[in-house]
């Protein structure tokens, strides 16, 4: 006997009812998760850094963090989720006295982010990076063929990273480079050895293929008009309030 296609029907519009509840209500228990998990100076969680500055706030959730108390993290920073910061070659170890990473005011490090500071890495303040960044002070050595790679001791150097830059996604920031003011780096570039103030890098290795001259401006030209720029007076707190705004209009 045939059935009443009017009871499927009820019975597929329950069902996507149903549905859309669950999704809602599972939505909505994530982003309290996420609220309740982000560390800040206020609510730090299991992690106790060297400093963690008013306004700044790690997204939960983190990626792996350790050798905490020789991070020292600026104010009003952002950490996107799965971040992962590291002082030291491994958790457990006295690094001494001094800091081995900090952050300065104002940094964003985009979602799934790297910063491994085996030895010091220094980020100055308002650098922006895209999500999938990758900095380390450690390279692995090669020097004996007979002996697997990973097994050989590394090599570690300085990494600075002067205030004002931006670096693209999945760029990667190698031992011992130095870059200077306001550098843009491009997605995918692979960086080392030091970049001087006002320079575009792009390509693996990273090459300037772009500089600013006090009397020509951009070499080569910009091909694209100016950005607007922000206004005088806006505090971080504010384009951080306008973030959460647009967050929560594209859901």
């Amino acid at each position: 006997m045939p059935k009443n296609r009017n009871t499927f029907s009820s019975f597929s519009a329950v069902t996507a009812w149903r549905r859309r509840v669950v999704a809602g209500a599972v939505h909505a228990g994530w982003r309290w998760v996420q609220r309740a998990g982000a560390v800040s100076a206020e609510s730090p969680g299991r992690l106790r850094f060297g400093s963690i500055g008013a306004g700044t706030k790690l997204a939960f959730p983190q990626g792996t963090v350790f050798g905490e108390e020789w991070i020292h993290l600026g104010e009003h920073c952002i950490i996107g989720e799965q971040v992962t910061l590291t002082a030291g070659m491994m958790p457990g170890l006295d690094l001494g006295p001094d800091p081995i990473l900090r952050l300065g005011n104002g940094v964003v490090l985009g979602r799934g982010s790297h910063v491994i500071a085996d030895t010091t890495v220094t980020v100055a303040d308002d650098c922006y990076f895209g999500p999938y960044v990758y900095v380390t002070s450690t390279n692995h050595s090669y020097d004996d063929p007979d002996v697997p790679v990973g097994k050989q001791w590394p090599r570690t150097e300085p990494v600075e990273i002067g205030p004002g830059c931006w670096i693209g996604t999945g760029a990667v920031i190698l031992p011992g480079a130095r870059l200077g003011r306001n550098v843009v780096v491009a997605a995918g570039a692979v960086v080392r050895g030091e970049v001087p103030d006002h320079a575009v890098v792009a390509g693996a290795p990273a090459r300037v293929v772009r500089g600013w001259d006090a009397e020509k401006g951009w070499q080569p030209p910009l091909r694209t008009p100016a950005p607007v720029p922000i206004p005088q007076g806006v505090t971080p707190e504010q384009l951080v309030a306008l973030a959460e705004l647009e967050a929560r209009t594209a859901e």
